[in-house]
């Protein structure tokens, strides 16, 4: 029981600090944008979707200190059983799953539906994190090892591939991100580094060719729908209302907003305000000002993660916090990226705002793997 006091005082007080702040916002901005489509959609209290939120928030804390409880160099056999168990799920749902907002990896229990693939992104940064640490003596030998570098391929790759399938773009977009940052930064020699992106590009080449042979394109019809983003407003009836009343909502909110609670554009103008457009309905009522806090806070946040590190004492703990700073970086861009029509809308949530349980809980966990990272760099100094 002093062990547990003892790494709750170690915590990074900053990052701590920020993640309070971002955890308490969002959960209040929830309230407000939800209200329309609890009430009149779902016929349910005004605060039913805060509080489904608010129980996904309080699981997350639960799975933070666990995790922060748990040394690193332990997490191994539960990330291999955790890697294991989320991609039968994904595979069986390939084949059996349905279908919510054009992708199909959902499964409900009960009264709450989950994503699996949310639970991939965390669980691939710990695997790699762990799987370099590891192996990093083999990795940075002269001597190549093709089975290591196939196995670090087959950690950050297969499940994205098998998402890709599943139609879900965004969430594969960010994986293999994140593998992507993870890898050029690992311990494997620069040469074998060449060598497999190489590899890697061909495969997908050779990929997209078969793709494109058997019908006819890489992408479905609704996501290549996505890429026509431009001028959205051009197109309101042909798909570009989202992004055009987002744009509304944003101009509407001026500097200083229209206030709490008075947003217009939730009103049957974007569809789901509470889920991946939520910043809109957050700027026309906080204004540019107040929500441009938001941008800053998520820099703060950010870069702090990164921060430590630079600072870890083991490979597998600067992975791990480098993993999770760009799992929330591009959470952040491709989501406000689509809003504000810079790139295409993917339906990505918007870390510590959004509406959705899976994504809560492993953005809340995630944050307790850095600040255990943070801790074993403390214990580290002490001794």
């Amino acid at each position: 029981m002093s062990d547990i006091k003892q790494n709750i005082k170690k915590m990074d007080k900053i990052l701590l600090i920020l993640s309070i702040i971002l955890l308490v916002w969002g959960l209040l901005s929830i309230v407000s944008a939800s209200s329309r489509v609890a009430v009149l959609d779902h016929d349910r209290p005004v605060y039913y979707y805060f509080v489904r939120q608010s129980l996904m928030t309080i699981a997350g804390l639960i799975g933070a200190f666990i995790v922060i409880n748990i040394p690193t160099k332990k997490y191994l056999p539960w990330a291999r059983l955790a890697f294991t168990v989320v991609l039968v799920i994904l595979l069986v749902l390939s084949f059996t799953g349905s279908a919510k907002r054009g992708a199909q990896n959902w499964i409900k229990i009960g009264f709450f539906t989950f994503q699996p693939s949310e639970f991939a992104k965390p669980i691939i940064i710990v695997c790699l994190s762990l799987f370099f640490d590891k192996y990093v003596k083999k990795l940075r030998s002269n001597e190549t090892n093709p089975t290591l570098l196939a196995l670090t391929v087959f950690i950050g790759c297969f499940i994205p591939l098998i998402v890709f399938f599943q139609k879900d773009f965004g969430t594969m977009l960010i994986m293999i991100s994140v593998f992507f940052v993870m890898f050029y930064g690992s311990p494997i020699k620069k040469i074998d580094k060449l060598r497999m992106t190489i590899i890697m590009i061909i495969l997908v080449i050779l990929g997209s060719l078969i793709l494109v042979s058997k019908q006819g394109s890489i992408l479905s019809k609704a996501q290549l729908s996505r890429f026509d983003f431009f001028n959205p407003c051009s197109k309101y009836e042909s798909g570009g209302y989202q992004i055009c009343n987002g744009f509304i909502a944003i101009n509407d909110g001026g500097l200083f907003g229209l206030g709490l609670g008075k947003s217009k554009q939730k009103y049957s103008y974007i569809p789901e305000p509470h889920t991946d457009s939520i910043f809109a309905i957050i700027s026309e009522e906080n204004g540019f000002i107040r929500s441009s806090v938001i941008i800053i806070l998520y820099i703060l946040l950010i870069f702090r993660i990164l921060l430590l590190s630079c600072r870890a004492s083991t490979i597998r703990g600067k992975f791990i916090c480098l993993g999770v700073a760009t799992y929330i970086f591009m959470h952040v861009f491709i989501n406000l990226g689509g809003l504000f029509g810079i790139i295409p809308l993917t339906g990505v949530p918007l870390p510590f705002f959004s509406y959705g349980g899976s994504f809560a809980i492993c953005l809340i966990v995630s944050l307790g793997l850095v600040q255990r990272v943070y801790i074993e760099n403390n214990l580290r100094r002490i001794s």
